[in-house]
């Protein structure tokens, strides 16, 4: 691995290079037996910021990568390749370049001696702390081959169900951004040309024609003033969603609009179902499990709400109870996990649930889209028909009286 140094030689003259080490701590080892003074090292090729953090656009990896590099893991640990002699092989095959240098480091990483599970914590923008905790499991019981094997088909079933969901909204944001676009586009362009025809006429106009107007002539003369308040709401309540208390509030909404709510509880209990079962067929204790389950499903409701499964877990309950407790998780999940631990199968059951829970987010996002696409089009066809017909039956009355 390649740094880039800035030092102070035995005179006090600053210096400036490249260095070839494992590790920056070696980096920096090597250069102090030279005699010199480190003010800063750095890992070169890495984009930073001004504040010397790492651009967080640059780090994002996709989750297919993610998933296919799991499985060729996989694949090569079942067929007795050495560990360092898998990381070096895929970082030589995969097309990322952030997926690339990370694999590259963490090959350096374990021919350094370090653990391939904290070889890949150091790097929390690929590998999440599920991954991680699946692959330290693998490690302590001699299973490697099999926990990337876990992680390619958990990765797998997460990706399909979450593109599913997120491909379901596409369509209907764009339909909407189009209707608000065209709204607009002929409130301040064609409305105001045809109210000048129908002004110089001087006749005696529709009431919803005159509302028309007026509220054209309030984009014409406003419009600025609207999109600098847009804008700076927008910026405002972005800020605000980034805190704990914005992302809580903000979540709680959304799980409250009806239809799309019900599809992203579905989605969040096939993500914890899911998780769980992954992990605890990799004998992962029961406690961390629901711990690292809080940090991975992507809800701060939810997050909440697992939290308090854990506790009460850690301090004897029953998982069922715990998680009865909450009334984020429906009384047929409750059921179903205490019958697991009343005979042992906690695991299957789990399993069991995260199939129903996707097959029921499947559902959801087909009946989703199957209600809103005809809502939209009747919408913005009723906007755009509106619109026109206030202007342009008075003006076929004034053309037809003459």
């Amino acid at each position: 691995m390649l740094f880039n140094y800035k030092v102070l030689d035995v005179s006090g003259a600053p210096q400036t290079g490249a260095i070839e080490a494992l590790s920056s701590e070696s980096a920096v080892a090597s250069l102090q037996r030279r005699g010199l003074t480190v003010s800063s090292i750095t890992e070169a090729g890495v984009e930073r910021t001004v504040l010397g953090k790492r651009l967080a656009f640059f780090d994002r990896v996709k989750t297919r990568d993610v998933v296919l590099l799991s499985r060729e893991l996989a694949t090569l640990f079942t067929a007795q390749v050495s560990a360092l002699r898998v990381f070096r092989l895929m970082s030589g095959e995969v097309e990322s370049p952030v997926l690339r240098d990370a694999l590259t480091t963490i090959a350096d990483d374990v021919q350094g001696g370090s653990a391939i599970s904290r070889a890949l914590s150091r790097h929390p923008h690929i590998f999440s702390n599920f991954y991680v905790n699946m692959v330290r499991a693998g490690e302590e019981a001699g299973r490697l081959s099999e926990s990337f094997g876990f992680l390619a088909d958990h990765l797998e079933r997460t990706y399909e169900v979450t593109s599913k969901a997120k491909n379901a909204l596409i369509y209907p944001v764009f339909v909407i951004i189009t209707f608000f676009a065209v709204m607009i586009l002929m409130l301040t362009t064609i409305i105001p040309q045809l109210s000048h025809v129908i002004a110089e006429s001087g006749r005696e106009v529709p009431f919803y024609t005159r509302v028309v107007v007026s509220v054209s002539n309030f984009f014409v003369s406003y419009g600025i003033v609207l999109l600098a308040f847009a804008v700076a709401g927008g910026f405002v309540l972005w800020r605000w969603v980034r805190t704990p208390s914005g992302r809580m509030a903000a979540d709680r909404f959304i799980l409250g609009i009806p239809k799309l709510g019900i599809l992203l509880r579905k989605l969040y209990l096939s993500r914890v179902a899911d998780n769980l079962h992954t992990m605890l067929a990799a004998a992962i204790p029961i406690v961390r499990a629901i711990e690292i389950t809080r940090d991975v499903v992507g809800s701060p409701v939810y997050e909440v709400a697992l939290a308090d499964v854990g506790e009460s877990v850690k301090g004897g309950r029953l998982i069922s109870d715990s998680l009865g407790a909450h009334r984020e998780f429906p009384g047929i999940m409750v059921a179903m996990v205490k019958v697991g631990e009343e005979a042992g199968e906690l695991g299957n059951i789990l399993e069991t649930l995260s199939r129903f829970y996707r097959r029921e987010v499947t559902a959801a996002v087909d009946t989703l889209v199957g209600l809103i696409e005809p809502i939209l089009i009747v919408g913005l066809g009723l906007g755009v028909g509106v619109l026109l017909a206030a202007v342009l039956i008075p003006i076929y009355s004034i053309s037809a009286s003459i």
